[in-house]
């Protein structure tokens, strides 16, 4: 065997030992100062089992319509503050926590049953919560990864939904890993290093709030307190990462035209996470879609804008009811 031959095979080796047990040797240090997620419960916070997980909840206003709210990645129920009483003006309201954020339960494992993280579960907890709190019908509302949500439950369950509110929905881009990479995301070499991934939410949190605001200095410290707030439940970052894992790219484009719902887009006319543009491809491409830009707002056009979002919700409204 020639010298450089060998070398060769010597770096492959110390290359592989570095991918194959490196993880390995990574110190993963626990958590600190986080607390059960009951502890951080608001008075107002209500809490519901609902496919075997215990789900946090906030409601508002009562009668026809309700609307169910789904908040987006890394975000709350407390996204929904600008909009809860407003809209309990106009009907029921249920704003409630992901699987992987808030305050509702963080399974780690699962003997029985479907990985609660999975979008298909996500789609189930949905339509489980409304039969729980006895809505039949509801128009759903959601943000960013929340709106992908909303479109593949009005997808699964059409006669369930009475309209779509989709504000600066992820339908385009996003929603998951591609199909090439998932099985990397089960090597136990990235499940080891996998929580502390996750982490990094803690550490560029401010950054990405900032980047979905048209203006961040109107964010509040109490904003901002408001979104870290869940960051101190107990295995958050475990969560955050099954729900990666657990990710999957949906190809939603494909099927737009099946939506045969009535559905209201809402765009901020800045939005740096999920372009504008791809808002209005949206609005074009659903069958029965309006579409509402928000001037001078970003990517949370309900927390940073909410007199108009509101404003042109109430418009939806009055067209769903003539329709």
């Amino acid at each position: 065997m020639s010298k450089s031959l060998r070398y060769a095979l010597i770096a492959t080796g110390v290359v592989l030992a570095i991918v194959l047990i490196g993880p390995f040797l990574v110190p993963v240090p626990p958590l600190e100062n986080t607390v059960p997620r009951e502890a951080l419960a608001d008075a107002d916070s209500r809490f519901i089992e609902v496919n075997d997980l215990q789900v946090h909840y906030k409601t508002a206003g009562e009668g026809d319509p309700a609307f169910i709210l789904l908040h987006g990645f890394g975000a709350s129920v407390f996204s929904w503050r600008e909009m809860m009483e407003p809209l309990g003006e106009l009907g029921t309201v249920v704003a409630f926590d992901r699987p992987a954020f808030g305050l509702t339960e963080r399974p780690l494992s699962w003997q029985s049953g479907a990985n609660p993280y999975t979008p298909e579960a996500q789609v189930a907890l949905v339509v489980g919560l409304m039969d729980g709190l006895g809505i039949n019908e509801a128009v759903l509302t959601g943000n960013s990864a929340g709106g992908t949500v909303a479109v593949n439950a009005a997808l699964a369950h059409p006669q369930r939904v009475k309209g779509l509110i989709l504000v600066d929905a992820a339908i385009y881009t996003g929603g998951g890993a591609p199909s090439f990479v998932r099985p990397l995301l089960h090597a136990p070499q990235l499940d080891r290093l996998g929580p502390l991934l996750a982490r990094q939410i803690a550490v560029r949190g401010d950054a990405f709030l900032n980047s979905a605001w048209h203006d961040p200095s109107r964010i509040t410290p109490e904003i901002r307190a408001g979104y870290r707030k869940p960051l101190r439940a107990a295995n958050w970052d475990q969560a955050l990462w099954e729900l990666t894992r657990a990710s999957q790219q949906a190809d939603l484009s494909t099927r737009l035209q099946e939506i045969d719902i009535p559905s209201l887009v809402i765009t901020g006319d800045d939005d740096r996470i999920v372009p504008t543009e791809q808002s209005i491809r949206l609005a074009s491409e659903l069958p029965r879609a309006e579409l509402a830009v928000m001037p001078n707002c970003g990517h949370v056009p309900h927390e940073e804008c909410p007199e108009p979002v509101l404003n042109a919700i109430q418009a939806f409204l009055s067209s769903l009811e003539t329709q």
